[in-house]
């Protein structure tokens, strides 16, 4: 390619090289995304309801009781109050 009798020379074609290739990863980056973004929207529903995962708070307090962390009394009561319906109470001391 000639324009007005210049030749790009070795950076002309560096450069040429280079942003073809920003342009594809580009162009390649997007397709990515917008299909990530397509099958997420797709799929919310189920990953929506699903139940969390890892250990309830329960069963975290019944370990602590199992390892001697907590003695019978404490365990009782922080269980009262993880199975009380309003929550846990925070105390102003």
């Amino acid at each position: 390619m000639l324009w007005y009798g210049h030749v790009p020379g070795g950076w002309g074609w560096m450069a040429m090289s280079v942003g073809m290739i920003l342009f594809w990863a580009a162009l390649v980056a997007v397709g990515v995304l917008l299909f990530r973004a397509l099958s997420r929207s797709a799929g919310s529903g189920a990953t929506a309801t699903a139940p969390p995962t890892g250990p309830t708070p329960e069963r975290v307090l019944a370990e602590r009781f199992a390892r001697g962390e907590i003695d019978e009394d404490e365990y009782r009561r922080r269980l009262a109050v993880l199975r009380a319906d309003d929550g846990p109470r925070l105390s102003k001391s």
